[in-house]
């Protein structure tokens, strides 16, 4: 997991292929003019899920560990609240992995809680478990989706 804010974005570049273009993307557009749902980019390799809801706060949240794409969620407006797990310690599953969906659902207790306001992102690998719409305000989140298998 790595959590900074967007003008760091280059220092975490070289960690996968696909990041240098992802934040490329996520720093030039301005989503306040995106709709909600899935934007296509680079077919399977990377896309965006744009997200405008109210958060559910921090007991309405459940654990999701993907395992095909590396999640980067940027806050674009209100503050984020996310909570964090090793997926290998995550033992309570609500929903088994589905590889159509690329999901899995956990109901572990946090280990700890992230705050992201407007401008920061977390990056989210399959090895992380995270919580995401934990906030207690509407927000809006870009959530850029990346293939661990870059082709």
């Amino acid at each position: 997991m790595i959590l900074d804010h967007l003008d760091n974005a280059d220092l975490y570049s070289k960690v996968h292929p696909g990041f240098a273009a992802a934040f490329e993307y996520l720093r030039t557009r301005d989503f306040s003019t995106f709709k909600e749902g899935k934007h296509e980019i680079d077919g399977e390799r990377m896309y965006l899920m744009m997200n405008r809801c109210p958060g559910r706060g921090r007991a309405g949240v459940l654990f999701e560990a993907h395992q095909k794409y590396i999640d980067i969620q940027l806050t674009v407006s209100g503050t984020e609240e996310m909570g964090w797990r090793r997926t290998a310690t995550c033992e309570q599953v609500k929903t088994p992995y589905n590889p159509e969906a690329d999901y899995a659902l956990f109901t572990d207790p946090v280990t700890f809680w992230m705050s992201t306001p407007p401008g920061y992102f977390a990056i989210f690998f399959p090895d992380d478990a995270h919580a995401p719409l934990a906030a207690e305000c509407d927000l809006v989140k870009a959530v850029m989706k990346v293939a661990v298998d870059w082709k």
